[in-house]
């Protein structure tokens, strides 16, 4: 079993702030694992890094191709 990631920890590594990466995974934005009676978040690094591509890509498109991007994360 990998080790996953805490929200302290990927917050730290985004440069957000730790409700920002809660209601990310509460859109589903970034895929996160709820462990623990409390609902504890944790969130493997393979997800991240596809985060991180997808952001990066998102960032190159035109605004048209950011629009749709958008829309499919929203809905």
């Amino acid at each position: 079993i990998k080790p996953m990631l805490t929200v302290k920890d990927v917050a730290r590594l985004l440069h957000v702030h730790v409700n920002t990466l809660r209601r990310w995974s509460d859109q589903g934005i970034i895929r996160a694992y709820r462990i623990t009676r409390r609902g504890d978040r944790r969130f493997r690094q393979e997800d991240i890094a596809r985060f991180l591509t997808e952001y990066d890509e998102f960032n190159h498109n035109t605004p048209a191709e950011k629009s749709a991007s958008l829309a499919r994360h929203i809905t």
